[in-house]
């Protein structure tokens, strides 16, 4: 026999081979956040991680699929199962056959895993926890705005456009500096601020040339404002605000890349109760279950609604270590339905004020621009801890801001 030919079927047995039996118990399947990139990154393993703990802590068996060898989830000791693939569908659908799970958990893993929400709901695979149509209304920016006004709560004036001619007629309809940005992206990318029409036509098309056919939310940018985000959990009757941060960048700046305080260091008392009033009205009207993050915009005390992610966000590992809860373990049992919120103490308490310290890799990567705007470039985050707002490192910050807000 030819040698070559001999080792064409040692391959070709190896190839039809399969070294995962699945077992008989219930099984739940994770999906993580892929590889480190821009936009999306290791925050997302520590809430797969907690998410593997409880669902074991539930007794189900617990599944991971994720192909990052530098996470904790994809240890080999970590999930009663690693399946080390791409968070692709065509690998996902071959691993959901095989071991029949009970149903995936899209959540804990970002934009990356949220995405394939669409497949699994086509394939009648159930998703756990959040419905794929109330995600969708979330992540579809139209959809969302159309709930908003609904809601009667307040939102920058918007507009939908599929070519560059419609945008710019959007763009006047609802007035310069306008935010332009496509739907079900990572990390900001594609969104940029512009003022005119000149901006809105290069803009537009720069992103029909990188992510075709997808619809353009044109919205009206609220310049000079303060942002703040709420990260919440809902389980159908009770609703947990888990932290409320507030961005000393000014809006305009993405989350991810913002140095953010916790708790609210300057926002008035009405101000808070308004977007926990509102966040909780969003979470009942998504039917969430689960995490959801809210992000908003407030200018001369009015609060904006900008967007909401029905999902573990890039903050939630950041408010659970800040204040010392399991909040990703408490989650994932709402998602299960094997607990209710009434079942957990949660009291948020601080000894002073927890920062959330971007961090960029700009020395990496030294042609890129290192001007902030609202696509995302950090690759990372840190935590900071003060005593009082008199720190001094608090205080650079926050004069910073006042310098840009002053502009």
């Amino acid at each position: 026999m030819p040698l070559h030919l001999h080792n064409f079927q040692i391959m070709s047995s190896t190839i039809n081979s399969n070294e995962s039996i699945p077992s008989s118990n219930k099984k739940v399947i994770v999906l993580g956040s892929g590889p480190n990139r821009i936009g999306q990154g290791i925050e997302f393993d520590y809430c797969c991680v907690h998410g593997l703990l409880a669902i074991k802590e539930c007794g189900y068996e617990a599944i991971m699929v994720n192909c990052n060898p530098e996470t904790v989830s994809t240890d080999f000791d970590m999930a009663d199962k690693l399946y080390f693939e791409p968070v692709y569908w065509e690998h996902l659908w071959e691993i959901i056959e095989l071991e029949k799970p009970i149903g995936v958990i899209v959540q804990l893993g970002g934009q990356t895993a949220l995405k394939l929400a669409k497949r699994l709901h086509e394939n009648g695979i159930k998703i756990i926890g959040t419905s794929f149509d109330s995600m969708d209304i979330a992540e579809d920016r139209g959809r969302f705005s159309d709930l908003l006004k609904e809601l009667s709560i307040p939102y920058p004036e918007y507009g939908t456009a599929y070519t560059a001619d419609e945008a710019i007629e959007v763009a006047n309809q609802v007035g310069y500096p306008v935010l332009v940005r496509p739907s079900y992206v990572l990390g900001g990318q594609r969104m940029r601020i512009v003022i005119n029409d000149e901006e809105v036509e290069k803009a537009v098309i720069s992103l029909l040339k990188h992510i075709p056919d997808n619809k353009i939310l044109i919205d009206h940018f609220l310049d000079r404002c303060q942002e703040a985000e709420i990260d919440a959990i809902f389980d159908g009757e009770n609703f947990h605000v888990m932290g409320i941060m507030e961005h000393i960048e000014p809006a305009g700046i993405h989350s991810g890349d913002s140095n953010a305080v916790l708790p609210a260091f300057n926002l008035t008392p009405l101000v808070i109760t308004t977007m926990e009033y509102y966040s909780e009205k969003i979470a009942r009207a998504l039917n969430i279950k689960g995490l959801i993050n809210i992000q908003f915009a407030i200018k001369n005390d009015k609060v904006f609604v900008i967007e909401a992610n029905p999902r573990a966000s890039r903050t939630t590992p950041f408010i659970a270590k800040a204040y010392g809860i399991p909040y990703l373990s408490i989650a994932t049992k709402i998602m299960l339905e094997a607990n209710k919120l009434t079942d957990f103490e949660m009291v948020n308490k601080l000894d002073g004020y927890a920062i959330k310290e971007p961090v960029f890799s700009f020395d990496k990567f030294p042609g890129v621009n290192k001007e902030l705007g609202p696509e995302m470039k950090s690759t990372g985050e840190a935590i900071r801890f003060i005593k009082d707002l008199r720190d001094p490192y608090f205080r650079t910050l926050y004069k910073e801001r006042s310098m840009n807000l002053s502009r």
